[in-house]
């Protein structure tokens, strides 16, 4: 996937985030809800700063393939296990 394309797939998600917030107020400025699960989809708080990281990246790439940007849950969905996720996350946060 090309710089271009990237860019644009971070933007797109920008504005889903910022439409979504709009109806989320209990998301803290500088986070954002995403819905994690295969089958039955948990809501996560993740930070922003998550847009920066090759995994999310590779999750958001994935999450365009699986619905574009509508969303089932109204927020952004990512096609990916619960546990894999937490794992995924844990990392970053040992990093």
């Amino acid at each position: 996937m090309g710089a271009f394309r990237l860019q644009a797939l971070v933007a797109n998600t920008k504005q889903l985030i910022k439409h979504n917030n709009k109806h989320q107020r209990d998301v803290p400025k500088g986070y954002l809800a995403v819905y994690v699960g295969e089958i039955q989809r948990k809501r996560f708080v993740v930070p922003l700063s998550y847009l920066d990281q090759p995994f999310f990246q590779d999750l958001l790439r994935r999450s365009e393939e699986e619905y574009g940007f509508n969303h089932p849950m109204g927020g952004l969905t990512i096609p990916c296990c619960e546990e894999a996720f937490v794992r995924l996350t844990t990392q970053v946060h040992v990093s």
